[in-house]
């Protein structure tokens, strides 16, 4: 091997192109001992660099190579005789095989690799859909296909999952989020722990220990990918051709982008990773694969510096909590909490327990003129939502931890039968909640965010902790698509109601005031008297009116009336009466413009109707 070496540029850390040069950088004192390790991919045999102590900067080492075609090679970094993989490898090598048995005890080596080629983007562009028509459905890669007989060779990939953007977008599907899709470690590795010398030592016989195994318990498959990774490397064993996944994974991005719609990664942070360090992994992201937002996931997450810096300004943001990083001189609209506190008023008022109206509808209203709020009912950490309405107890039995893994407090309820039933009342009550539980999702104020499979009754068969579960318990269940099909049109007409009534969710929050003077607050609260919001304690029916005159010039300016009944028997809610219009229930004008009847563990959807000014006759003399 012929190479010529010279120093680097520090601007970028991993190892770069830059005219016909590899260069390397990576951090490492001044002091330290540093080499290049290339392997040669066929026959494994090994080349050392040394990277000369003169070639720093900072805590920098930077060395630039040229006279190799870096193709026939893979890389390792050696700092003072200790191999690392470099984390800024763009590609991951010795985890192409999904839950590899190679590498359950450690001994397989991971080395990072290099990118080939370019990819060709075109005039692609980030759809960069407003908060208001967002509508996002969350997916495990490997998961949301495997279980689907029909995906052939490719199920479990970004190709699969590609190949269902058609279903997506019919459905109403805006923005599609991955959970963690860069490289990490699912097996389940076996490590041997050895005491501490503290505790090998015995000052009484003044003998030592033997070295013991601390660690012999079985560990599960890391399936989600919540823990450390490869940040920059896309993962290999979710490409139908694991050499090709950084390309697999573009085309997943650009057809989304080709069909309207968004790309969210998950990431996950552990406590100790430095600020830099992330932000260097969210502008990766954005520049290399065109992503269009992050769900950040961490304790220690540099949010201010996320919130201000301008390559991520039209980037979606997602995470818990937002603390007063705000200019008032700016608008924000890529900022987004995940509220979790969403599903429990939902819950509660759909399964009998005791609670009211009230914290729903505050739920239901919630919005910031700052941030976006992402309101869901079930996600991967947790029941499916079928499996909220079919069992009382989480069975987590088969992820051997004795069932103590995993939420206790669930909010569900089994209907008088534990998990799947044979008896059709039982099963119609079921379906019922689920359908109630979509629309009062899809009438609030926040994102709407729908869980892989929810939308046709998806079951993990109790298990609401399924992070180990390669198999038909974390699979989605595409056996149930055709079963569900009535309740998936119900789903889309909700979907489509929202997208076309844009009177219901506004981007900033309702004034509850009549600010425009036009005879009605912009929002209202009606119970068994118009304009009395009766949001008591105990009180399980409310009524809402959006008022239209709100909406935008170019928008549906109807008034829209939902009136919610989570009782057990039917409410009557007092209607708002509007100068020359009439209020209409499936497109019938009410003979009773006074109330409505709403049933049992329902919601109704009034919309207004104009009728005809009367005119009025001139009295003869």
């Amino acid at each position: 091997m012929s190479l010529v070496v010279k120093e680097g540029n520090y601007l970028t850390l991993g190892a770069k192109i830059v005219k016909n040069q590899m260069i390397f950088t990576f951090e490492a004192e001044k002091e330290d001992d540093c080499r290049i390790i290339l392997i040669n991919k066929t026959t494994m045999e090994r080349e050392y660099v040394s990277v000369p102590e003169t070639f720093y900067r900072g805590s920098l080492r930077s060395i630039a190579l040229s006279g190799v075609n870096f193709q026939e090679y893979n890389y390792l970094y050696e700092i003072n005789g200790k191999e690392i993989v470099d984390p800024y490898a763009t590609v991951i090598v010795g985890r192409e095989i999904w839950n590899d048995e190679a590498r359950k005890d450690g001994s397989k080596k991971i080395m990072g690799g290099f990118e080939a080629g370019t990819f060709p983007w075109g005039e692609d562009k980030n759809p960069e859909i407003s908060k208001v028509d967002m509508i996002m459905y969350k997916l495990h890669v490997r998961s949301f296909t495997m279980g689907l007989k029909t995906a052939g060779k490719v199920k479990g990939t970004f190709g699969a999952v590609k190949n269902k953007i058609p279903y997506l977008k019919d459905l109403g599907v805006t923005t599609v989020e991955l959970m963690p899709i860069y490289e990490f470690e699912e097996v389940p590795v076996q490590k041997e722990f050895q005491v501490p010398d503290y505790v090998k030592w015995q000052p009484d016989s003044q003998d030592m220990i033997q070295p013991v195994i601390l660690d012999k318990t079985e560990k599960q498959l890391n399936m989600w990918g919540y823990g450390d990774g490869n940040y920059f490397a896309v993962k290999s064993s979710y490409a139908a051709e694991p050499a090709k996944a950084s390309t697999e994974f573009k085309k997943l991005v650009k057809a989304l982008h080709e069909n309207g719609m968004e790309c969210v990664m998950e990431i996950f942070f552990p406590e100790s990773t430095s600020h830099v360090f992330i932000m260097d992994v969210l502008h990766f992201w954005s520049k290399e694969y065109h992503v269009d937002g992050f769900h950040l996931i961490g304790s220690n997450l540099p949010i201010g510096s996320i919130v201000h810096d301008p390559l991520l300004s039209r980037t979606k943001i997602f995470t818990d909590t937002f603390n007063g990083e705000f200019d008032a001189r700016r608008k924000y609209k890529n900022l987004f909490i995940y509220k979790e506190e969403y599903q429990f008023p939902v819950r509660m008022l759909l399964n009998h327990y005791d609670t009211d109206i009230k914290e729903f509808a505050n739920q239901q209203r919630k919005q910031d003129i700052n941030y976006g709020y992402v309101n869901f009912l079930a996600s991967n950490n947790g029941f499916t939502l079928a499996d909220v309405f079919a069992y009382s107890e989480k069975h987590n039995e088969a992820n051997r931890e004795d069932n103590k893994d995993g939420s206790d407090y669930n909010l569900s309820y089994n209907f008088g039968v534990e998990g799947p039933s044979k008896k059709r009342f039982v099963n119609d009550i079921r379906r019922k909640r689920m359908h109630l539980a979509f629309e009062m999702l899809m009438y609030g104020q926040g994102v709407p965010l729908i869980m892989a499979g929810d939308e046709f009754g998806n079951t993990q068969l109790g298990n609401n902790n399924a992070y180990c579960q390669d198999n038909e318990i974390g699979w989605v269940n595409w056996s149930l698509f055709n079963k569900y099909r009535e309740d998936r049109e119900f789903i889309k007409s909700l979907i489509a109601f929202r997208k076309d009534h844009k009177v219901i969710v506004k981007a900033e929050p309702y004034r509850f005031t009549d600010y425009r003077s036009v005879g009605a607050p912009d929002y209202s609260y009606h119970g068994e008297n118009a304009w009395i919001s009766q949001i008591d304690h105990g009180r399980k029916s409310l009524g809402v009116m959006y008022c239209g005159a709100y909406a935008k010039d170019e928008e549906d300016k109807t008034d829209i009336y939902i009136g919610y009944n989570l009782y057990a028997n039917e409410v009557r809610l007092a209607l708002p009466i509007l100068p020359n219009k009439k209020w209409t229930l499936d497109g019938v004008v009410l003979e009773d413009q006074m109330y409505v009847t709403v049933v049992p563990h329902s919601v109704a959807v009034l919309m207004t109707k104009e009728v005809p000014q009367e005119k009025k006759t001139k009295k003869k003399k």
